[in-house]
């Protein structure tokens, strides 16, 4: 069985007066509420998103 990596993030900043593209990222991420964890596969493409918007998450390894 292939166990793939997962990352959970949690919105803990608000988009309010944050650059459009930044709001956009969490939507992507699927938050778009304070305090949403979403259990997400760990991709580059999840990476760059979370990097993005680093300082709006909390993320956890799993």
């Amino acid at each position: 069985m292939n166990k793939r990596k997962t990352v959970t993030v949690t919105q803990t900043g608000s988009p309010i007066n944050r650059l459009a593209a930044q709001r956009a990222t969490l939507v992507g991420l699927g938050l778009n509420k304070m305090h949403r964890t979403r259990t997400l596969e760990d991709t580059p493409a999840v990476r760059g998103m979370i990097a993005k918007v680093a300082h709006l998450l909390r993320v956890e390894e799993k």
